[in-house]
């Protein structure tokens, strides 16, 4: 699969790319619901994550309807969302599922890399986006990033949220007043270089600071902004204007 990357909703903030707990403890079993409307793909899946002592697979659906309700009697720490099912799809059911369940987190897996794909399954709350053809080792690392309040995305699907946020939203939005008067400069800075799909290393690294400080900031933006991981808060600044990745197309602070 593509190179994952985590990046990246309101429950106690989570950090983001660095799974929690303390050093030397035993690692929490990431309970798993998978729902793909493809049987082989289930079961390619379900074979390779249930080798993993550290996963369970908890159950299995075939739509978004059957997730949401399997949802919400076996209360998987994760689900692995597909997007295209019938009935009712990935983006609907992770609406619904964000809604009622915003501890539950939800990682988009589908074929397309695209803002067409990608930015609704993160707007209705998903914690990441991986492309179907991510090695299996990958996946589980995402599934622990994003239990822990982390977030998932690649350099490449970033780029793409990005732009597909920011076609949607006006030409002259200026950036949101309420936030600009709690957020602080370098709490902007280390947004900025999140819509740019940097990692804390090179976020460190260009702004002379450790890695700790880096994540200390997204704690405190996440908190500012009532959102759960860097996803979120990549999808507030855009939607809210603090995010340009061109600086000469709009005003920004």
């Amino acid at each position: 699969m593509s190179h994952e990357q985590p990046s990246g909703r309101g429950a106690a903030p989570r950090g983001v790319g660095n799974p929690g707990g303390q050093a030397g403890s035993e690692p929490e079993t990431i309970r798993v619901l998978l729902v793909d409307d493809e049987p082989l793909t289930r079961e390619i899946l379900r074979d390779y994550l249930s080798s993993d002592p550290a996963v369970q697979v908890v159950g299995e659906a075939a739509d978004g309807r059957a997730a949401i309700l399997q949802a919400r009697s076996l209360r998987p720490s994760v689900i692995l969302m597909d997007m295209q099912m019938p009935d009712v799809d990935g983006v609907q059911a992770t609406t619904v599922i964000h809604d009622e369940l915003p501890d539950i987190a939800v990682l988009g897996l589908s074929t397309f890399s695209t803002e067409r794909y990608v930015v609704p399954l993160l707007r209705a709350g998903a914690s990441g986006y991986l492309v179907k053809d991510t090695p299996p080792a990958q996946i589980i690392r995402a599934l622990r990033t994003v239990m822990e309040r982390g977030s998932v995305l690649s350099p490449e699907v970033t780029r793409h949220v990005v732009a597909g946020l920011e076609s949607s939203v006006p030409a002259a939005l200026e950036p949101d007043p309420a936030l600009l008067s709690i957020l602080t400069e370098k709490e902007l800075e280390v947004i900025q270089l999140l819509a740019r799909g940097m990692s804390n290393r090179e976020m460190a690294e260009q702004l002379f600071v450790t890695e700790s400080t880096i994540k200390a900031r997204f704690v405190k933006v996440m908190e500012k902004l009532g959102v759960r991981d860097r996803v979120q808060i990549l999808v507030a600044a855009v939607e809210r204007g603090l995010v340009d990745l061109d600086p000469r197309s709009r005003s920004r602070p």
